[in-house]
C-alpha cells in the first residue's frame, strides 16, 4: 500500500494563490501527497526542487490523461499483441475495440485517434513547459537548475514522440507550442532523430536521483538511458543500446532485488525496479481525481466486490503456452478463474466470471480498496519501463553486436533476469542459459523478454523490429495482420480531415 503519509495528506487544500499562476491542468504530480496540493510551506516550490516546477507538472500530469494511457494505450500496445486477447464481451468497444485485436484498423478507428490526441496532448504540454523556462526572464534560477528542469520537458517529449513514431511512422514534427495541425509529416528517421537528441540532452542533465519521499517518480539520466536504449534498439543501433543500457545497469541506482510477485503491487511502486513509472494516487476523500484509469480497464468483470473493471486484455493462451514448467512469473501475471483459483493475496476467485483470465498484474490490493472505499484501483501506477527490461535489452544488444566477451556479457544479463524469476521456485527450474551460439542465445532472449514482460507494452513492437510480427500473429489467432501494413496504424482520417489533407496515409489504408 501507498505510504500513510501520502494518504493521510493528500485532502491539502490548493492555496488560491497558486490557482492564480499555475493552469488547471497543472497539477502537482510527484509530492508525496496528492497530485494538485500545495501549502504555504513549499509554495512557490517544494524544498529540493526548482521554480520550473509550476511549468513541468502540468506535463507530467499528462501522463495520467485517459487519451495517452489508459484504454487506446491497452489495446494498441498490448491487445494488438499474441500477448492478449481483447477480452470482456464479444461487443464491449465496438468496432474501435475488434478491429485493433483482429486486423485491419481503419482510418476512421477512434482508438487510433485519441493515440494521436494523447501523445500530441502531452507533446505540446511539454514545449508549453519549454518556452516557459527559457523565455521567463522573471525567474532567476542556476543554469543547472534550467538545464534540469528542460531535461526533464525533453524527456517526456521524447516519450511521446517514441510513441508516436512506433504507432503511425511518419507525424508531424513539433517543437513550439501549438498542435500539429498545420505541420506536414516528418519522416520517421526524422523523428528517430529529434527523439535522440532530446534523450541525449535528458541523460546529460537530469541528476541520478531525487529524494523518493518527496518526488518519487520524477525522470533521471537512468530513465533517459534507459528510454534511449530502447530507442536505439528499435532502429537496431546494437552498440549505441549496449551504451546505453550500460549506463543504466552501472548507474548504481537499480537492481534485481524487488520480488517480481512484488513488482506489481502497491507495495513495489518506485522501487529499485523502477526506471520510468507513471504516479497516481487516491484516498477515500479523492478516489478518482489524481488517479489513472489503466487497472480499471483490465481489472475483473464481475459482480459485487469482484465488479474490479471492465475486464479488457485478458492473457491469451499463446502466452499461456510460452511459459517453461513451474515458472513462478507465470501465476503473478495470468489470475484464472476456474475453480480453487486464488490471487496473489489469497482471495479466492468466485465461479462464473465472463473471462477465464484476466492481467493479474494490475490486480489492487484489497486493503487498499477497503481503505479507500473504491474498487477500481485508479491508485495503480504505470510501469512504463522497469529494469529488467534494461538488462534484457543489454543482452540483446550486446549479442548483435557479438565476439566472444559480448555474448558472454549477454548471457550473463539473461541469467540474471532468469535468477530472480526462479526463486522460491522448484530446484531445477529456470535454469541458467548456457549456449555460446549467438543464433540459439539471440531466441533465448527473445523469448525472456516476452515472458519477463508479458502484458507490459513491448511484446507487439518487439514482434515488429524482429521482423516476425506477420510470422508470429497469423499463427496466434490473427490471420488479417500483413506486414506491408499493420506494423503501423493508419494516420486517423480525423486528422488528415483536420489538416486539409495536408496529413497524408501511411501504406495499405
Amino acid at each position: 500500500m501507498k505510504s500513510s503519509n501520502k494518504a493521510g495528506q493528500a485532502g491539502q487544500i490548493v492555496v488560491a494563490l497558486l490557482l492564480v499562476l499555475l493552469s488547471g491542468s497543472c497539477k502537482k504530480f510527484l509530492d508525496t501527497r496528492a497530485q494538485g496540493s500545495y501549502n504555504l510551506d513549499d509554495y512557490p516550490y517544494p524544498t529540493g526542487s526548482g521554480p520550473y516546477d509550476q511549468f513541468l507538472f502540468g506535463a507530467y500530469n499528462e501522463l495520467r490523461a485517459f487519451n495517452l494511457h489508459s484504454q487506446s494505450f491497452i489495446t494498441a500496445f498490448s491487445i494488438r499483441s499474441d500477448d492478449a486477447d481483447k477480452g470482456s464481451t464479444p461487443t464491449d468497444g465496438g468496432a474501435n475495440a475488434s478491429d485493433m485485436d483482429n486486423f485491419p484498423v481503419k482510418p476512421e478507428n477512434g482508438f487510433a485517434n485519441t493515440l494521436w490526441i494523447g501523445n500530441y496532448g502531452l507533446i505540446d504540454k511539454c514545449n508549453q513547459a519549454l518556452k516557459n523556462i527559457r523565455d521567463r526572464v522573471d525567474i532567476v534560477a542556476p543554469e543547472e537548475v534550467k538545464n534540469q528542469s528542460i531535461a526533464e520537458a525533453r524527456f517526456l517529449r521524447a516519450y511521446g514522440y517514441f510513441n508516436l513514431v512506433r504507432l503511425f511512422g511518419r507525424v508531424p514534427l513539433i517543437d513550439s507550442t501549438g498542435g500539429p495541425a498545420n505541420v506536414p509529416q516528418s519522416t520517421a528517421a526524422q523523428i528517430y532523430a529529434f527523439i535522440e537528441s532530446d534523450l541525449d540532452f535528458a541523460r546529460t542533465y537530469l541528476q541520478p536521483s531525487w529524494d523518493p519521499t518527496k518526488f518519487p517518480g520524477r525522470v533521471t539520466s537512468g530513465s533517459a538511458n534507459g528510454l534511449l536504449a530502447k530507442v536505439y534498439l528499435t532502429q537496431k543501433k546494437w552498440g549505441q543500446a549496449m551504451s546505453a543500457a550500460n549506463a543504466v545497469m552501472t548507474s548504481g541506482q537499480y537492481n534485481l532485488s524487488t520480488p517480481y510477485t512484488t513488482i506489481f503491487g502497491e507495495s513495489g511502486e518506485n522501487s529499485k525496479e523502477s526506471v520510468f513509472e507513471v504516479q497516481a494516487t487516491a484516498t477515500a476523500a479523492i478516489p478518482t481525481a489524481n488517479g489513472v484509469q489503466y487497472a480499471q480497464i483490465q481489472g475483473v468483470r464481475g459482480a459485487g466486490v469482484w465488479d474490479l473493471g471492465w475486464g479488457w486484455n485478458s492473457p491469451s493462451t499463446y502466452l499461456e503456452a510460452a511459459y517453461e514448467a513451474n515458472d513462478p512469473r507465470k501465476a503473478r501475471t495470468i489470475m484464472y478463474t476456474s475453480a480453487g483459483s486464488t490471487t496473489v493475496y489469497g482471495d479466492a476467485l468466485p465461479s462464473g466470471l465472463p473471462n477465464p483470465r484476466y492481467n493479474h498484474k494490475v490486480y489492487s490490493s484489497p486493503a487498499m480498496r477497503a481503505s479507500i472505499g473504491n474498487r477500481f484501483g485508479y491508485w495503480m501506477n504505470i510501469r512504463l519501463l522497469r529494469y529488467a527490461d534494461v538488462v534484457l535489452m543489454y543482452a540483446e544488444a550486446a549479442n548483435e553486436v557479438g565476439g566472444a566477451d559480448n555474448i558472454t556479457s549477454a548471457r550473463n544479463a539473461v541469467n540474471a533476469v532468469r535468477a530472480r524469476a526462479r526463486q522460491g521456485a522448484p530446484n531445477g527450474t529456470l535454469p541458467d542459459i548456457t549456449t555460446n551460439d549467438q543464433a540459439e542465445l539471440r531466441n533465448a532472449i527473445r523469448q525472456e523478454r516476452r515472458i519477463e514482460l508479458a502484458m507490459e507494452h513491448d511484446r507487439f513492437f518487439d514482434l515488429v523490429r524482429w521482423g516476425i510480427a506477420q510470422t508470429v500473429l497469423n499463427a496466434s489467432g490473427k490471420p488479417n495482420f500483413v506486414d506491408s501494413r499493420d506494423v503501423l496504424l493508419p494516420i486517423p482520417q480525423t486528422q488528415i480531415d483536420i489538416s486539409g489533407k495536408l496529413l497524408t496515409q501511411n501504406p495499405g489504408y
